[in-house]
């Protein structure tokens, strides 16, 4: 993907709870055109005001990285992923969370309402999946619904797709796009915290493995889970890291200012042992 594009003001044009946690929030403006087409799965970041109701300070690029304005509060940043993008309608889509504590992005997403500010960086992020593959394995949680979404999408008719999806309860579980070899199973916690959960693990271990065919791996949810099936997959079912997007959306108790620097590790560390 290319280099992340300039820092875009945005405002809410409309709002979709799509299930008892999760908003749709649809973003528009003068602001978007430009922006590059085909990204649905694609990390952005959210820069959300550090004052309710006020439009967020934007960051000018420099050589080094973003600059910000030394007379304004800094906005909370926040990465996300492209859901729906229209550039005819000049529109784009977030899939936000709704996690029930005080953090910057579920706070906001509770309380949206059509014409509030938001501001918006990207996109960039690795490729979704391998293109080359004959079969491809999707696994996450509603964090990557996007994501995955996306990449069923883009995936050829006759490719055999198997998803494995982790919700916290049933109530979160939506609906996939059509696709005529898609095998999809979730998975529910039932209430129970994410981070020790192995249902994921134990139905990638039970399930019937491929041989003789490129396989590619999309793999996006909770760091702890996401580490051990990325693991399991390269130890145990020998799937070269170089077919696998394994990236960790979010650490359970853990906000995003805290969790930053441990998720660039984890990400440099699969990179290292890919190359």
């Amino acid at each position: 993907m290319s280099a992340p594009s300039r820092p875009r003001l945005l405002r809410v044009a409309r709002i979709v709870q799509r299930s008892p946690q999760m908003r749709r929030i649809t973003l528009s403006g003068a602001d978007l055109a430009g922006f590059p087409g085909g990204c649905e799965g694609a990390h952005i970041k959210l820069l959300f005001p550090a004052v309710a109701g006020e439009a967020p300070a934007l960051p000018g690029m420099g050589e080094r990285g973003p600059v910000w304005p030394a007379d304004a509060p800094r906005p909370h940043v926040r990465t996300y992923t492209v859901a729906r993008h229209d550039p005819q309608a000049c529109e784009l889509d977030v899939d936000i969370v709704l996690h029930g504590d005080d953090g910057p992005a579920s706070r906001w997403a509770a309380t949206a309402r059509p014409g509030d500010p938001l501001g918006l960086a990207g996109p960039a992020g690795p490729p979704l999946f391998q293109p080359q593959a004959e079969r491809f394995v999707l696994i996450g949680d509603p964090s990557s619904y996007a994501l995955l979404c996306a990449v069923i999408a883009q995936l050829p008719a006759q490719a055999r797709v198997d998803a494995l999806l982790e919700v916290p309860d049933a109530g979160e579980i939506l609906d996939l796009p059509p696709h005529p070899c898609l095998h999809a199973r979730w998975f529910s916690r039932d209430g129970a915290p994410a981070a020790p959960s192995r249902r994921l693990l134990d139905a990638l271990r039970a399930m019937p493995w491929p041989t003789g065919q490129r396989l590619s791996v999309t793999l996006a949810g909770e760091t702890a889970q996401v580490v051990a099936i990325r693991d399991f997959l390269a130890r145990e079912r020998e799937v070269p890291r170089s077919m696998m997007y394994a990236v960790p959306y979010w650490k359970e108790t853990w906000d995003e200012d805290r969790y930053h620097e441990e998720r660039h590790r984890i990400m440099d560390a699969f990179e290292e042992a890919a190359a």
